[in-house]
């Protein structure tokens, strides 16, 4: 089973993709989607849907998982982050595929064992994980520690 996790941001968005086999996941490929802050809003979305698409079409995921978002102090960011979010939700669905959501602390706790870890914490398991992984950035890390997160949840799901 192929998963991709996505780690959503208007500014950067990273999707990381495992696969699974029994109790074996194996890395597939991460990487960022970064949209031209200049551009107006609805034509950042389009371009974070035109590269989530081309991601899903080439590796074809039979399942989808998308970080929550969190609630920022500034309302204006949480929007943007919410609208980035649910373009993200939106490319997973279109296709058919099953799409989950989970918290940060969640995502932390499943791959690191606290709800309080760091990014370097996350960094470390993935590749203690994924030996071998180049990760593309930290949103991309994000992203894969989603898929993980998924693919060692979904016999709970059922």
């Amino acid at each position: 089973m192929i998963i991709i996790g996505i780690d959503p941001g208007l500014t950067c968005t990273g999707w990381g993709i495992v696969a699974k086999s029994g109790s074996r996941l194996s890395h597939v490929a991460n990487g960022q989607i970064r949209t031209d802050a200049k551009a107006g809003m609805a034509e950042r979305l389009v371009e974070l849907d035109a590269g989530l698409t081309d991601v899903i079409l080439l590796h074809r995921p039979d399942a989808g998982a998308v970080e929550e978002v969190f609630v920022n102090v500034n309302p204006q960011s949480t929007l943007k982050l919410g609208q980035a979010r649910g373009v993200a939700m939106l490319s997973l669905a279109r296709t058919g595929m099953p799409v989950a959501e989970y918290s940060t602390k969640v995502i932390k706790k499943a791959l690191v064992g606290t709800g309080g870890a760091d990014k370097k914490q996350i960094q470390a398991m993935l590749k203690v994980l994924l030996p071998g992984v180049k990760l593309a950035g930290e949103d991309a890390s994000d992203a894969l520690a989603v898929a993980i997160t998924h693919a060692n949840m979904m016999g709970s799901h059922r």
